[in-house]
């Protein structure tokens, strides 16, 4: 046999574990250290993120006594300064989050705007909106966006003056602002979506361009009744509207089950038929989730969800984050 049939024949035998581990060894030593940093810088810049659409901070005790007073009547029973949230966040694999203004510090957003300033490639801010009747909220949103940094505004009903409707004159004032700055406004509809969705469909259709966030679902559990079905339809109808969004946060607040919360899989695959996923976004409510069942489970739950839903790899990964870092333009900066 010549030798050129030998090497033929040795070209077609399978190579050994050993053969095999060389030949990656050696095919890997051969590209330079600083390609290998690119290609490892590459694949985190390209790999999904994920991003908390919904959390709270506020100081700790010795920070409200020194700099950072709250709202009186308001004090916190929960931990919720930023180290805390950091450390969860590091535990949980959550890339960033949204931050929205506390009702601990009310209108007086310091804390928050410190928290921003430090870790700005960490955290997008929500700022509170403050509707009261003398107008003095509309300048105090302009300032919040404009020069503090904030990127949405928190429209909670029940701060309105008794009586008085989100639709009112302040109010359409705000919401009008907020859609001229590029500000999502965030609709808090603690005591029922039914109560506020003719002020969020007037604001809407007068103002299209202002985008809005549906909090925890717009409050809306699991429907068990006639009644509970109709608001729930109400809720998927609203995805008419383009420019509403979905934030599955706070699902401790929507489930009627504890941990890990499953009877909300139907209502999940229901509000991304209507919606499609690229409207839906994740949320923890941190740190209100944490005594539930913790951070790093809040954000298991979701994924359980998405997978008992069946939902596709694209879909969870819109759900997970890419939904919030497309609508505030990408205000993340993960490198």
């Amino acid at each position: 046999m010549s030798m050129s049939m030998v090497s033929k024949q040795s070209l077609l035998q399978p190579l050994t574990t050993t053969q095999l581990r060389r030949r990656v060894h050696l095919a890997s030593s051969s590209v330079p250290p600083s390609r290998l940093r690119t290609r490892a810088l590459m694949a985190t810049e390209n790999s999904p993120k994920v991003i908390d659409s919904h959390l709270h901070v506020w100081s700790s005790p010795q920070q409200a006594a020194e700099k950072y007073p709250y709202f009186p009547g308001q004090e916190p029973t929960l931990m919720g300064h930023v180290d805390f949230l950091l450390e969860s966040m590091g535990e949980a694999g959550v890339d960033g989050a949204l931050i929205v203004q506390p009702i601990n510090h009310k209108f007086d957003h310091s804390y928050v705007t410190s928290v921003l300033k430090q870790h700005p490639s960490k955290f997008v801010g929500c700022c509170l909106a403050n509707p009261a009747e003398d107008g003095t909220g509309i300048n105090q949103l302009e300032d919040l966006l404009s020069k503090d940094g904030y990127r949405a505004v928190r429209f909670n009903p029940y701060l309105w003056p008794s009586g008085e409707p989100m639709t009112n004159e302040v109010g359409k004032a705000m919401f009008a602002k907020a859609g001229e700055l590029g500000a999502p406004v965030g609709f808090m509809c603690m005591k029922g979506l039914d109560l506020h969705l003719s002020e969020i469909e007037e604001l809407c259709t007068e103002f299209p361009s202002t985008v809005v966030l549906l909090d925890h679902l717009g409050f809306c559990k699991p429907p068990q009744n006639f009644e509970e079905e109709q608001i729930f339809s109400k809720l998927l109808n609203l995805s008419r509207f383009p420019t509403v969004y979905v934030k599955l946060s706070a699902l401790f607040r929507v489930s009627r089950n504890p941990y890990p919360y499953e009877d909300l899989t139907d209502a999940l695959s229901k509000i991304v038929s209507s919606y499609g996923a690229n409207r839906i976004m994740w949320g923890s409510d941190f740190p209100y989730i944490v005594p539930e069942c913790g951070y790093k489970e809040a954000k298991e739950a979701v994924c359980q969800l998405i997978q008992k839903a069946e939902l596709s790899s694209s879909e969870t990964e819109w759900i997970m984050g890419r939904t919030v870092y497309q609508l505030f333009n990408s205000r993340w900066s993960f490198l």
